[in-house]
């Protein structure tokens, strides 16, 4: 789950991924300066003057505020429970386990942030509007540079090393083996890039629709968090077996873990958890 979609996306997805960068002191401070970033990512997008700029940062704080006392605690009991279920070994049900909670996070989280950008977005000016085109497009271009370039064997390597680098942030240096199966995983799972990049154009196009006929505060909570509903059959299919590539790769190098491997990826866990339950603590019931 990456519009104005990719403004809500971004919005709702960066209170989530500000509890799941490396190190428990950077999550409370990017969590404590969320409020800036968010207000950064809208205004690049919603050119904004005057007291809409208040009423932006009023809403940007309403939604923190729910986040904390609403998402927070859930992402606690998620990062708790996969820490035991880590500690354990995984199975194929716990990675779909994973996949489903976080899923439902993601839509509750989308839902929220729509439901407080939406009503402001029924009244842009068609100068608005038009910036806001423009900068959908240019994350149009920026996408295309970053994932439509290079020929399938280049495009493989570069998803490689992002799976290489990804890991490596939890579990430490991998070995030559979990290596060769992460290039494995690249050269088995289906390219997507051409079939997201359709996608994303479907939701912007559907998402501007509803604020030309100034319905955005009516429809695009729901929208934003059913965005998969509408897709190409044909990416549905890719996705699905995309994911289910992921998931033998991730159970097949879950079985080559050393002990320490283990136990840095469940002490990250743990160090979420705890951090979570903290950030989750600082509103006032």
């Amino acid at each position: 789950m990456k519009c104005l979609a990719a403004l809500l996306g971004r919005i709702a997805a960066a209170l989530v991924l500000v509890a799941a960068v490396s190190g428990c002191s950077v999550v409370r401070f990017a969590y404590d300066n969320a409020d800036t970033y968010l207000h950064w990512r809208a205004t690049s997008y919603l050119d904004l003057r005057g007291e809409a700029v208040d009423e932006l940062d009023e809403r940007i704080q309403q939604l923190l505020a729910w986040h904390r006392t609403q998402a927070l605690p859930q992402y606690v009991r998620i990062a708790d429970d996969a820490a035991r279920r880590l500690s354990r070994g995984l199975a194929r049900q716990d990675l779909d386990w994973g996949y489903d909670s976080l899923m439902v996070q993601a839509r509750q989280s989308l839902h929220a942030a729509a439901g407080r950008v939406a009503p402001m977005l029924d009244l842009l000016t068609p100068a608005q509007l038009a910036h806001l085109e423009e900068r959908l497009a240019e994350d149009n271009r920026k996408f295309a540079r970053e994932n439509l370039r290079g020929s399938e064997e280049e495009r493989r390597q570069r998803r490689a090393r992002r799976a290489e680098e990804q890991l490596e942030d939890w579990v430490g240096r991998l070995s030559q083996a979990q290596v060769d199966r992460i290039r494995q995983f690249s050269e088995r799972a289906p390219l997507a890039a051409e079939l997201r990049d359709r996608d994303r154009k479907r939701i912007q196009a559907e998402v501007l629709a509803m604020i030309r006929a100034g319905q955005a505060a009516a429809r695009l909570p729901e929208f934003a968090a059913n965005w998969q509903r509408g897709r190409d059959p044909a990416f549905a299919a890719v996705n699905e077996a995309w994911r289910q590539e992921v998931s033998a790769m991730l159970l097949d190098i879950e079985r080559t873990l050393t002990p320490a491997q283990r136990a840095r990826a469940v002490a990250q866990l743990q160090r979420y958890a705890r951090d979570m339950r903290m950030l989750a603590g600082k509103v006032e019931p």
